[in-house]
């Protein structure tokens, strides 16, 4: 059994629980359901900057990243937010996240550009649709599609 026969469908799994923790923000946000914002049980003003539109954005990325669809310029999306988060509410109040409460704005900024640079994988919208018109995405997801196939 080769190391390398379940990098590709854990390279998937890990880009969906991404999306689905990104939409629950989302959520959590735009709705005030899980919790609600910040555990308010409220949802943001709508119109609201930068939170509510930080929100929209966690919710329509966090879904499309989940689904596979569009992952990339979804993820640069969220990627750059997170950055974005990080630099304008986090980092002001101390040099490194775990003194400035960013920690979860980094290792979402990081995360996203990753699957913004991998691409989504075999279990993914883009790969099935790529695979109805018989092109790979990219070269990497045609790796991807080779390896993940028994």
């Amino acid at each position: 059994m080769s190391p390398h026969r379940f990098t590709a469908p854990t390279w998937s799994l890990f880009r969906m629980v991404v999306g689905l923790l990104f939409l629950c923000h989302g959520l959590a946000s735009v709705f005030g359901v899980l919790g609600g914002n910040r555990g308010s049980g409220q949802a943001i003003e709508p119109g609201t900057w930068p939170s509510w539109y930080a929100g929209v954005i966690q919710l329509v990325c966090g879904a499309l990243v989940l689904a596979g669809l569009a992952t990339r310029p979804a993820a640069v999306l969220a990627s750059g937010s997170m950055a974005y988060a990080y630099f304008v509410v986090h980092q002001p109040q101390a040099l490194m996240p775990i003194q400035n409460g960013g920690v979860t704005s980094a290792l979402y900024a990081w995360a996203f550009l990753m699957i913004a640079v991998a691409g989504a994988g075999p279990w993914s919208l883009d790969a099935l649709i790529a695979r109805r018109r018989d092109v790979p995405a990219t070269a990497a997801d045609a790796r991807d599609l080779q390896t993940s196939r028994p």
